[in-house]
This record gives structure tokens, C-alpha cells and sequence, in this order.
């Protein structure tokens, strides 16, 4: 137990982490965090340019990989690319998404296939193509992004909503298969933190302060909410931790 609050349990030194989503929101937040605790990060995006702008101006051992995910369906190719700068990874982050808000009535089939090929489809076969790295070295984490609508419905959500339910499931089946050769798999579910996905929500003043009075701290998330939660579950800290959800929230599921 000397050791249960010492800073080498959360240290990353070491470690090589994938970061896919990594060029903004939830996913460039990720990557940050992981390349200041430590770790080596790889980001992974389609937009080269907003990747660069995250490298260049982060602290710490980074490179970048653009690819657009939904498009490059080959994840045996991505992960070998992802391990070429530092090696292959310890760590995988799937934070890249996809949010369309259309409503139930007016879905088409193209844009359901795209919100669950990039939120649920990459993030499994990813996985499943850097599992074997980390179970030889018998220490991996995989942390998925679950979200509010895995487990509530929300208007205009239904494709979203699918998705991330599915998440909150296989991130549950991912440790079932692979815990036993020490590759932990959970899952963040944030609640309502300003990013591009979220933008139409922010934009409007009322409905924002609606949904912070909704959670039980009374404000929404900000980027420094989700430092501690995925730094506990990509370290040694969380060791004992998988198949879980944890929502990062400030309580809106609580109410």
C-alpha cells in the first residue's frame, strides 16, 4: 500500500499511445493529456493540418498519422502505420465519432452506416488488430467513448445513440476476450463538454445553462474534467479495472 498514492502508479513514462479523434474535441484533450503524463502518443485524424497544430504546440514525444477512418476501412494498415514513429502501442484511445442529429423519421441508411462504421466498427477492429502487440507484452489499455446516450435517449440521437449503446457493450465483450492477457478494456462516458460535436448545443445560452443545472455539480465539463479520469485508466492505477463505464458527467446521469 505505500505505494497506492505515489506518482509512478499514474505515470505513463514508457508507454506508446494511440489517439484516434486526436485533431480536436474529447480526442485532442486525450492525446494532450496522455503525451503530458508521460506517454509517447501517436494522434490519428484525417485533418493533417489540425493534427499538426496539436503536435507542434503539445509538450512531450508526438507524431501524427492523418487518415480518415470512415473511408480507410483496412485497420490492419492503420495499425501498423500508428506503431511506425515510437512502436506499437500500449495504449489505444478511440475518440474519433460522428454525430449527424437527424431524426428517427428522416435517417437514411448511408448516414446510419457511417455513424456506426467510425463509433463502433473502427474502435473493435482496431482493437482487436494492436491486441496481440500488448498481450506479448502482457500490459495493455484500450479506453473507448461511451457517451450520455448509451444509456438515455436524446432527440434526433437514434443513430448516435445506437452506436454509443453499442460501445458501452463491447467495451464490456472486449474484456470479457482479452483481460486475461492483460489488455484492460473500459470505457469514459462524458456528459456535456464544448467540442465541435457538441457546438450547436453551446451555441445556444439557454440550452447549455439547461443542461448544467441538469447535472449535480450544476455546470458542464471543461477539458481539465477528463484528466483524471483517462490518466487513471490508461495507468497502472486501474490495474484491478475492466469492463467498466465510467461517466465523467458532474452527475447529470445521477438526477
Amino acid at each position: 500500500m505505500t505505494q497506492a498514492l505515489s506518482e509512478p502508479l499514474f505515470s505513463l513514462a514508457g508507454k506508446v499511445a494511440c489517439v484516434t479523434g486526436a485533431s480536436s474535441g474529447l480526442g485532442r484533450a486525450s492525446a494532450t493529456i496522455l503525451a503530458l503524463a508521460g506517454a509517447r502518443v501517436v494522434g490519428v485524424a484525417r485533418r493533417e493540418d489540425q493534427l499538426l497544430d496539436w503536435s507542434e504546440n503539445t509538450d512531450g514525444e508526438t507524431a501524427i498519422h492523418a487518415a480518415d477512418l470512415l473511408t480507410e476501412g483496412d485497420c490492419t494498415a492503420l495499425a501498423r502505420a500508428v506503431a511506425q514513429p515510437f512502436g506499437a502501442p500500449d495504449i489505444l484511445i478511440n475518440a474519433a465519432g460522428i454525430n449527424t442529429r437527424v431524426h428517427a423519421d428522416d435517417v437514411a441508411s448511408e448516414d446510419w452506416s457511417r455513424t456506426l462504421t467510425l463509433n463502433l466498427s473502427v474502435p473493435f477492429f482496431l482493437a482487436q488488430k494492436l491486441v496481440d502487440g500488448m498481450a506479448a507484452r502482457g500490459w495493455g489499455r484500450v479506453v473507448n467513448f461511451a457517451s450520455l446516450q448509451s444509456r438515455r435517449a436524446f432527440a434526433s440521437g437514434i443513430s448516435y445513440g445506437a452506436s454509443k449503446g453499442g460501445v458501452e457493450q463491447m467495451t464490456r465483450a472486449m474484456a470479457e476476450a482479452w483481460s486475461v492477457r492483460g489488455v484492460l478494456c473500459n470505457a469514459l462516458a462524458p456528459g456535456f463538454f464544448p467540442t465541435e460535436l457538441t457546438g450547436p448545443v453551446f451555441a445556444d445560452e439557454a440550452k447549455a445553462q439547461a443542461l448544467a443545472e441538469q447535472t449535480c455539480i450544476g455546470r458542464n465539463g471543461t477539458m481539465e474534467d477528463l484528466a483524471g479520469p483517462l490518466r487513471f485508466l490508461c495507468s497502472p492505477a486501474s490495474d484491478y479495472v475492466t469492463g467498466q463505464v465510467l461517466f465523467v458527467d458532474g452527475g447529470f446521469t445521477a438526477k
